[in-house]
Order: structure tokens, then C-alpha cells, then sequence
């Protein structure tokens, strides 16, 4: 069975999308976003709770590698191209899962959405005022990737600080960052014909700046 897109687009109409690279500022705009509007705050791996249980290794290999895990290490000490290619295939593999939540909720009230969705996916089942990309450079994405205080990135740099060579376990870790937040990646987000926002390391607070921006395209003002 399948579903059609026009039938997706339709269902998914109280939804706003906003994905793009690592240190964009995404997580914090669909927080802001979502409490000035009154909108259900789906933050990133939202679906996660149901994927779990319901990924299958046969169906979903890349969702389920987790369930494999049996040494954190060897998460951290995959090849770079190891890491970006799974990346975005766990985004592929996620995007059903996170499509059949957002039906399960978004009937009567609007919902705002850090997503992973792949692109070619989004201009099938949404529009240019529900969707929005943050990027960032580069540089930031990579250096700046542990300096949050989120539970998951601080328990990476722990397995990390973990092994018997942490240094190059982190250069090896941040050589597959890079890779996930390429220039390749990027021109995909500033290309792909969606509303794009450009963080830049001024050092100033545009948080509001940008907030406003977001309410203006997604037509919520």
C-alpha cells in the first residue's frame, strides 16, 4: 500500500518543517517557535520511542544498528564515510516514522517540526511556506558540535575521552562530521528552493532576528 503525496500534503497541512546542518540553530527556533504560537514542539528524534520498538533490522538496518551495539566505542571509531552515509540513511529510514506521528497529531493543531526528513521528500509532501533550512558554515557545525550541554553529545564525548587514543578518535570523529556537514550537503539545503536561513559566527544574539524571519515566511504573523 501507498499512500499518496497529494493525501500526505493534505493531512500534514498544520505542519512546519525546519531542518539544515548541525549548530544552524533549529532546536531552538522550533522551541521558540512553538511557544509563542501555541504549536506542538516536536524536537529532533521525536519518533524515536515508536522507531525503537517498531524498526525491524531486514526493513530499517541503519535505525536498528543501535540494537547491535555492544561497544559505544566502536560508534565514535567508524570511518567518516561510514558515519556521514549513515547519517543520512537513518534519515531516510526515519522519515515514514516521522510522517505517520505527525498524522497521528498534527489534525487539529499546528505542529513545528526539527526534522530529518530528506529533502526530495519534504517538496513531496509539504510547500515553500512549511518548510524552512538553517545552515551553518561548516567550521562551526564541526568545532562547536560538543559544546552544547544535551545529554547525547556529552555521553559521545565521554566514549570518546574513553578510548586509548582520544585524540585521534576525536580528529576521526570530526573528519566524519565534516563530511556530514559538507559543502556538497550544504548547497543541497541553499538549492533545494525552500526558504533558507544562513547562521553566521558573528558573536551577536539573532535569536529574535531570526525567530521573526520564520514567523513572516511560515506566515504565522
Amino acid at each position: 500500500m501507498k499512500i499518496e503525496n497529494n493525501i500526505l500534503k493534505h493531512y500534514l497541512k498544520n505542519v512546519y518543517f525546519i531542518t539544515g546542518t548541525a549548530y544552524a540553530g533549529k532546536s531552538t527556533m522550533v522551541r521558540m517557535l512553538s511557544e509563542r504560537h501555541d504549536m506542538i514542539c516536536c524536537g529532533e528524534n521525536y519518533h524515536s520511542a515508536i522507531s525503537d520498538i517498531v524498526a525491524v533490522p531486514d526493513v530499517q538496518p541503519d535505525l536498528c544498528y543501535m540494537k547491535n551495539l555492544t561497544d559505544w566505542k566502536e560508534f565514535v571509531t567508524r570511518t567518516p564515510e561510514e558515519y556521514e552515509r549513515w547519517i543520512y540513511s537513518v534519515g531516510r529510514e526515519a522519515a515514514e516514522f516521522e510522517i505517520v506521528e505527525l498524522l497521528s497529531i498534527a489534525r487539529d493543531q499546528k505542529v513545528i517540526v526539527d526534522t530529518n526528513i530528506p529533502i526530495d521528500i519534504l517538496k513531496e509532501i509539504s510547500d515553500y511556506h512549511h518548510v524552512a533550512a538553517m545552515v551553518s558554515p561548516q567550521s562551526m557545525s564541526v568545532e562547536r558540535f560538543f559544546d552544547r550541554s544535551d545529554p547525547e553529545k556529552q555521553f559521545l564525548l565521554g566514549v570518546i575521552e574513553s578510548c586509548d587514543d582520544p585524540e585521534a578518535v576525536m580528529a576521526n570523529y570530526k573528519k566524519g562530521l565534516a563530511l556530514i556537514n559538507s559543502q556538497k550537503h550544504y548547497d543541497e539545503y541553499v538549492d533545494s528552493g525552500f526558504f533558507t536561513l544562513v547562521r553566521e559566527d558573528s558573536g551577536k544574539d539573532t535569536r529574535e532576528y531570526v525567530c521573526g524571519l520564520l514567523e513572516k515566511h511560515f506566515k504565522l504573523i
